[in-house]
């Protein structure tokens, strides 16, 4: 397996040239990079632009692993609002083309939410609702992402849907094509299953994976911590990688605890890429 960095990993005062640097430097080969609203990419990002950022990851030796983006919890593709499901679409196919220009093969996208306990008055959806927009959202992109060669990874998050790996494996497969896939989070599983499990049931269709940990006792966001912390069974899902054959990109998405790492923010990094490297050993 192929040890990668989120760029939400990343608590600090750096432009992107530093933490592709950073990451080098803390012993990582690859970069998570995303679409958001305050770049480095945007929904506005040229050709141009994508370019720059290819040639500053190509200069400190870090090959891009994925397109992740946070917009989806803005711009829920089940939203009731026909303007915020076309907002969706948008950030969908900006995924799939600067995945395509940067030579990335697979984007992280969250089809639809039921609801998100951590959103201050955010849409609630009828779960039959949030299944029939999410699969009318995916199919829409399937043509573009087969013809750009780039896989739509969904995610297993917190949006109370698709909550389990049964259930994520027949809405994968309801697309027919190699171009719909997983994009697993380990630790977003511990709350309500296991990550082993997971992974048997999904198998190849894991075309990436996320490593977090979780402390199952916090309940919350706030139970997220550094690696080989929480209650993850590290051991047990690194077994069930190898039995399904997964080798590709492994990213670390680590949210930045402030007021842990504020004074030396890169330690959170260099934390991270040891923990990574006790666990690939496993």
């Amino acid at each position: 397996m192929k040890k990668s960095i989120s760029i939400w990993s990343f608590y600090g005062d750096w432009d992107l040239k530093q933490k592709f640097q950073i990451a080098k430097d803390t012993g990582f080969s690859g970069f998570e990079i995303d679409v958001s609203a305050d770049g480095p990419i945007t929904l506005d990002s040229t050709d141009e632009d994508l370019d720059a950022i290819a040639e500053q990851a190509s200069e400190a030796g870090i090959t891009l692993s994925g397109v992740a983006t946070g917009m989806y919890w803005e711009f829920n593709p089940a939203s009731g609002k026909d303007e915020t499901r076309a907002k969706a679409q948008q950030v969908l196919e900006k995924q799939l083309r600067v995945a395509s220009h940067l030579h990335i093969d697979t984007i992280l996208v969250v089809p639809g939410a039921v609801g998100a306990d951590f959103i201050p008055g955010g849409e609630e959806i009828p779960y039959d609702l949030a299944l029939e927009r999410a699969t009318d959202f995916i199919r829409s992109a399937v043509p573009l992402a087969e013809e750009l060669g780039v896989n739509i990874g969904i995610e297993n998050v917190w949006n109370k849907f698709l909550l389990s790996p049964l259930e994520m494996k027949v809405f994968i497969d309801q697309f027919d094509t190699p171009h719909v896939g997983s994009y697993f989070d380990v630790g977003n599983v511990l709350a309500t299953g296991y990550p082993e499990h997971w992974i048997s049931i999904l198998g190849q269709r894991i075309k990436r994976v996320h490593f977090k940990d979780y402390r199952k006792a916090v309940g919350t966001v706030d139970g997220f911590c550094d690696l080989l912390s929480g209650d993850v069974n590290w051991p047990a899902v690194m077994t069930s990688l190898a039995e399904v054959g997964y080798d590709g990109w492994v990213a670390a998405e680590m949210i930045p605890p402030v007021p842990f790492y504020k004074y030396a923010p890169e330690t959170l990094i260099e934390n991270t890429s040891r923990a990574m490297d006790k666990i690939f050993a496993m």
